[in-house]
């Protein structure tokens, strides 16, 4: 009999989401998303972890004070093009970009001073999971950077994200639900809310479930 071999399977496989986002987000940086992520990033130093890093486009925005980033990305596609960014001369800081899912990170307790996460709590499998590991990572007193969709606080909003995270929404855009309480959710896992501001992106005429953001700094408290 022939012998059978294992097949590694990527945990996280969205090839059409993969591509769309490749070419959306530059697009999106240049209409205005570029200063969002200064914001997100800006006054970081020592080692960071970013969960979800995409195509890696963070990468540049990142400030000097930062020693290292290890970027964390499942689906395979944008992992490469996150490795390839990972590498341009204009990222100011040494990035590893390595494979793993937000709800089991591969790396040690307590061994980072800060870490990002953008458009990436929307998708993930489990939220809960998710930033309970992230206040693992994190020494007492380290920052969690957010820059995430999150629920509407108007009714008629939060009512079609319901809508579209209920139907066809997840399915094209990689798993992503548009209206979870991600504030409420960090509250949760044991982290100190510092800085929250609410943002609207794009700013278009018609509404858009994934439009609201919240732009936060939260700190895992000094146990």
């Amino acid at each position: 009999m022939p012998r059978r071999t294992s097949v590694t399977r990527d945990p996280v496989s969205h090839p059409v989401f993969a591509r769309l986002y490749a070419r959306c987000g530059p697009v999106a940086d240049e209409r205005g998303f570029a200063r969002h992520r200064d914001e997100l990033l800006a006054g970081l130093s020592g080692r960071v972890i970013e969960i979800g890093a995409g195509s890696g486009l963070n990468f540049r925005h990142y400030p000097r004070t930062v020693s290292e980033v290890v970027a964390l990305e499942p689906e395979r596609r944008l992992r490469l093009l996150a490795a390839d960014e990972a590498l341009r001369a204009d990222v100011p800081v040494p990035v590893d970009v390595v494979p793993g899912v937000a709800e089991a990170l591969p790396v040690k307790s307590e061994g980072f001073d800060a870490a990002v996460c953008c458009l990436v709590l929307c998708s993930v499998r489990d939220q809960r999971r998710a930033l309970a590991e992230l206040h693992r990572v994190l020494r007492p007193g380290g920052q969690l950077r957010l820059l995430e969709h999150c629920r509407a606080e108007r009714r008629p909003m939060a009512a079609l994200q319901w809508t579209a995270d209920h139907t066809v929404w997840p399915t094209l855009f990689g798993g992503c639900r548009t209206g979870r309480d991600t504030v409420e959710a960090v509250r949760a896992a044991g982290f100190e809310l510092l800085e929250l501001r609410r943002i609207r992106f794009p700013q278009t005429r018609l509404p858009v479930p994934s439009a609201t953001h919240v732009v936060a700094t939260a700190r895992r408290s000094a146990d």
